[in-house]
């Protein structure tokens, strides 16, 4: 379990910047332009996969120019750790009919792989009128089933990152950047 008890300990934790602010701004722009050149002025669902993605959607909502809804649903495999369990389990489901709905996937991190493409197969299983999958960060490396997203907006290596709603041991997720989180003396 992680233990910070001053701002300190909590800085320590910050190895290094990965990604700035103005990289993800400027990335985010890009991304909502994209997908609301793609729905040409159709509506979409928006649907945030909790809790990381939750600073994502808020700011790529705001770059789309289509009429959107928003839907969150929650899929944990991490825990309290830095490992993926394996496991992936939905403790929250959305909850509209998303038949009549060309849905698009918001998730912070395609690691393993495993939690979205389990998602993504509930999620056809509900015939949406199509189905897209946007990411912040995508670490192929990592990956354990075959997957790729529609859109990744950075592509890194096999760090564990923390921040813009990416945390450790709920911590972290309020830095407005990426950054490797310092796993020495956990």
């Amino acid at each position: 379990m992680l233990n910070i008890d001053s701002i300190e300990e909590f800085e320590k934790k910050i190895k290094r910047v990965i990604i700035t602010e103005e990289e993800i701004k400027e990335a985010i722009k890009k991304a909502g332009k994209q997908i609301s050149d793609s729905y040409d002025g159709r509506p979409i669902l928006l649907v945030s996969i909790l809790k990381g993605a939750f600073v994502f959607m808020a700011d790529l909502c705001r770059a789309i120019t289509v009429p959107c809804e928003i839907g969150f649903m929650c899929a944990k495999s991490y825990y309290n750790g830095t490992v993926s369990s394996g496991v992936v389990k939905i403790t929250m489901d959305l909850e509209q009919d998303i038949s009549n709905y060309h849905v698009v996937i918001v998730e912070d991190i395609i690691d393993t792989g495993r939690t979205l493409n389990d998602v993504v197969k509930m999620l056809k299983s509900r015939n949406p009128l199509s189905l897209k999958v946007v990411t912040l960060l995508d670490k192929p490396d990592r990956r354990l089933v075959d997957f790729t997203a529609d859109i990744a907006l950075f592509t890194i290596p096999d760090y564990f990152v923390i921040g813009y709603g990416l945390d450790c041991g709920e911590y972290f997720r309020n830095l407005p950047y990426i950054a490797e989180f310092n796993e020495e003396d956990n």
